[in-house]
């Protein structure tokens, strides 16, 4: 079987053709990024996918999508029309994913109307976090009928990390996953098992992002509403116009903004010295929430490519057993152990196969329903 798998970012649609039947042998891959950016060509994530289809020297038999938010909907399922107005029902909590996922699926319907989709939902995989550390301190009506709590996303990511670190050192029961890139998330997986993670109810929470917010004061909007704003204006700032590219004001790609602070640009040390500090914050999250690190994974394009952030974020952690060696850490977009040999926990850059994970979720999810 040969599934096209479609990873729609907020700002990059990635794709990869995998042979299922040989053990997801990859037939071709393709990235565009800075989708909807003022210099990009590409407007629109739709603009992409003909470009996708005239390339591709095989038609897929399924196409598999990395899907954010479905509220309820768990795992993978079946992309039909429920799961589209569910996903559209959704989309206030994941602005900047969920639109450009719906009109890609459709268009690929339109385009490909014999060929099934399957949604694999990233939050399936923190279904495994205690509730405590699910639930918010709101009134307990909100949680329980309007499902209102931390749900973590980036599951296949993450997923994908406890995977490979499994295999490349099997003793390792307790990892920290840092994806850094355009989104960004921190998760602690004791025993492959999601436990903590750095996202809330959406995916504007935690770190901040490359045009979105991360964790925010909610109660700073009435200072917002009294000066003027209305919360249509407000809610499409914080997240088109804040993260990165607020704090720097220069850019919302990590790439530019290290060029701007090499430069002297202060504002642009600041937004990376912000977004250290709140990876290495939920990094201590983790450490509490697991008892400690085996390994300290590194993945996503930040994440696999900034020696500078990543040496940023490990700096001082050795009382955490996590030491980083400087000559190691030159390693780019390879899956290297970057750890010092003093260091009791190994730190790896694991480059980012989220594609993987919703293949073979894709396949599961068909072969299921021919057995039916």
């Amino acid at each position: 079987m040969l599934v096209l798998v479609v990873n729609v970012g907020s700002t990059s649609l990635k794709f990869k053709l995998l042979d299922m039947d040989h053990d997801g042998r990859e037939l071709s891959r393709g990235r565009f990024e800075r989708i909807g950016l003022a210099a990009s060509p590409c407007k629109a994530h739709t603009d992409v996918i003909a470009q996708v289809l005239a390339g591709l020297e095989q038609p897929p038999d399924a196409i598999g999508f990395k899907a954010v938010h479905g509220g309820s909907i768990s795992g993978a399922v079946r992309v039909t029309d429920e799961v589209l107005a569910i996903m559209e029902r959704f989309a206030d909590a994941a602005p900047a994913h969920n639109p450009p996922c719906i009109a890609v699926m459709k268009m690929l319907r339109e385009r490909l109307p014999n060929v099934a989709q399957v949604a694999v939902f990233e939050t399936a995989f923190h279904h495994t976090i205690p509730l405590p550390r699910q639930v918010y301190a709101i009134p307990y009506e909100w949680t329980e009928k309007l499902g209102i709590r931390r749900y973590g996303f980036q599951g296949a990511s993450h997923r994908y990390v406890a995977t490979r670190i499994h295999e490349r050192v099997p003793q390792a029961t307790r990892i920290i996953s840092c994806h850094l890139g355009e989104s960004c998330s921190v998760c602690a997986i004791d025993h492959g098992r999601s436990v903590a993670t750095s996202f809330g109810m959406t995916l504007q929470s935690g770190v901040p992002h490359n045009h979105r917010v991360g964790d925010f004061d909610v109660f700073a909007l009435q200072t917002l509403l009294k000066h003027g704003l209305n919360l249509e204006e407000v809610f499409h700032r914080l997240t088109r116009d804040a993260g990165l590219v607020g704090m720097s004001g220069l850019s919302s790609d990590m790439r530019d903004i290290e060029r701007g602070a090499a430069a002297g640009d202060s504002r642009c040390k600041l937004a990376i010295d912000a977004f250290v500090e709140s990876v290495r914050h939920h990094i201590g999250a983790c450490l509490v929430a697991l008892g400690g690190c085996d390994v300290l994974a590194f993945t996503g394009g930040i994440g696999e490519n900034s020696t500078a952030i990543r040496e940023a974020i490990c700096r001082d952690l050795v009382w955490a057993g996590i030491d980083l060696d400087a000559n190691k850490n030159r390693a780019r977009a390879a899956e290297e152990e970057i750890s010092a040999v003093e260091s009791r926990a190994q730190i790896w850059i694991i480059p980012a196969n989220e594609e993987s994970i919703v293949a073979r979720e894709t396949v599961a999810v068909l072969k299921k329903e021919m057995a039916n």
